[in-house]
């Protein structure tokens, strides 16, 4: 059974579960499991690239944001914005007054940035972080990961349909195979992010 769309793949979770009560339940293993995915999944294809102008104390994280790899200013000279906690930002703010200038820090205040010094203009920024698989769903049936690896989303899926098929002897099978895909998944990605890394040009001496 090909498995490339979000009705297909609710179709292989009722044909592997072969129980006719589950059917307003799978959307619910599906969605389980990618919150699982969020999680352990780091993939080269979850990287974006954001740019913007800080001129606040505060910006509001993209709405598809999991975590930061990269936060530096543009503009100029490319200098990094590093993370500090919030007690090192409430020293800092203690013995500067709280000054504004060009921002050399930042922290996570909820799903916000905010930055130290306060930006005392604009300043160009880009952000590389880790962006949420997006959701699949009947408007939206299709994304790169059930492209590249429905068996993540089947036996992920299958996986969470415990609480429903408490003694079920295939639930320890599906969740090893579904951690086995996750684990391929990220060392794929590895793969191919340093492939290239170690070679070196020849040139021909005369």
């Amino acid at each position: 059974m090909p498995i490339s769309t979000y009705s297909e793949l609710t179709a292989a979770i009722a044909d592997f579960l072969n129980r006719g009560d589950l059917t307003a339940a799978i959307p619910s293993f599906v969605a389980l499991a990618e919150a699982d995915i969020q999680r352990r999944l780091r993939h080269w294809k979850m990287e974006k690239r954001a740019t913007g102008t800080l001129d606040t104390q505060f910006s509001v994280t993209p709405s598809d944001w999991v975590e930061t790899m990269r936060f530096y200013l543009t503009e100029g000279s490319t200098s990094p914005l590093t993370l500090i906690s919030h007690d090192d930002l409430l020293d800092r703010k203690s013995l500067m007054a709280n000054q504004s200038g060009k921002p050399q820090y930042y922290v996570m205040t909820g799903s916000q940035f905010e930055y130290y010094p306060v930006p005392d203009a604009e300043y160009v920024a880009e952000l590389v972080y880790i962006s949420r698989v997006p959701a699949l769903s009947e408007a939206s049936p299709q994304n790169w990961l059930l492209t590249d690896s429905p068996d993540i989303y089947l036996y992920g899926s299958l996986m969470h349909s415990a609480p429903y098929l408490k003694d079920d002897e295939r639930i320890a099978t599906w969740a090893e195979l579904y951690s086995s895909g996750i684990e391929k998944m990220n060392e794929t990605s590895d793969r191919a992010r340093y492939s290239g890394r170690g070679l070196k040009m020849k040139t021909k001496g005369y």
